[in-house]
């Protein structure tokens, strides 16, 4: 498998990044990670190296850079973050390893809403989503509903508020769409054997979605 350091040029700031790419993967899912973390969040890290087992490309990056990772209110920007992730599509579409192949987003909590409102601005190009304890509700009822790849939300049981929310973000959305809620998982997914299930629910979706 080949993994590289990336660097993301983003209006002005460059972003670091790690490109993992197995050998033959059909596609690369582009990570977006929640206020307060970054492109090692363990989490996504765990997620991201089911999909390489599985035979998918992930790039895993930083949304902000240190220093604005300090202001709490740029961590809740969302058209930044979504600008952001735009940048990194971008970029990988330009890659002569990533051009191409299929592109997937893989957002948490924050970083979902950045990922389903890239994907609606895509023009169809993001072949699919998958939101971990997301927000997409703050992606915006139009964003929502002209998102179009098949999108996956994944919830834990215990995250009530969070559910609700995801509930309401999914009855606007007019794509191939599934929510699926983890029994015994709280918002970060800290209980043995939940995180493990995201990881499968989202590796089966992209591998379908992908291929």
């Amino acid at each position: 498998m080949g993994e590289k350091k990336a660097i993301i040029p983003a209006n002005g700031v460059q972003l670091d990044g790690d490109l993992a790419l197995p050998k033959g993967t059909p596609g690369v899912v582009a990570f977006a990670h929640g206020s307060g973390s970054s492109r090692l969040s363990p989490r996504n890290t765990y997620v991201a190296r089911v999909l390489n087992e599985a035979g998918i490309g992930t790039l895993l990056f930083d949304l902000l850079t240190r220093e604005e990772d300090r202001d709490y209110q740029i961590r809740f920007n969302i058209e930044l973050l979504t600008e952001r992730l735009i940048a990194a599509t971008c970029w990988l579409e330009k890659n002569p390893d990533t051009a191409a192949l299929k592109l997937g987003y893989f957002g948490a909590s924050t970083g979902a809403a950045a990922a389903l409102q890239a994907a609606a601005e895509s023009g169809g190009k993001v072949s699919a989503v998958v939101s971990r304890g997301g927000r997409p509700d703050l992606a915006g009822r139009e964003a929502l509903e002209r998102v179009v790849c098949p999108t996956l939300l994944i919830v834990g049981g215990y995250d009530d508020v969070v559910i609700g929310l995801n509930r309401a973000a999914y009855a606007l959305m007019n794509c191939p769409k599934e929510l699926m809620i983890v029994p015994g998982a709280s918002h970060l997914f800290e209980e043995p054997g939940t995180l493990e299930k995201v990881a499968e629910l989202a590796a089966a979706w992209f591998r379908r979605c992908l291929l």
